[in-house]
C-alpha cells in the first residue's frame, strides 16, 4: 500500500467517526511519519 492509499484510509476512518461525534475530539497519533491510531474522546451533554 502506497503513502497515499494509507491517507485515504486514515481520510474515510476520520469521516465515519465525524459522523457519529457530537461533542469532542478525534485524536490522530503519529510515529515515523505514519498515523498509527485514532482516539475519540465523546462528551455527552446531560442538560
Amino acid at each position: 500500500m502506497n503513502r497515499q492509499e494509507e491517507l485515504e484510509v486514515v481520510f474515510e476512518h476520520v469521516k465515519d467517526m465525524l459522523k457519529e461525534l457530537k461533542f469532542g475530539s478525534i485524536t490522530l497519533v503519529v510515529q515515523n511519519s505514519k498515523v498509527i491510531q485514532l482516539e475519540k474522546n465523546e462528551k455527552v451533554r446531560l442538560v
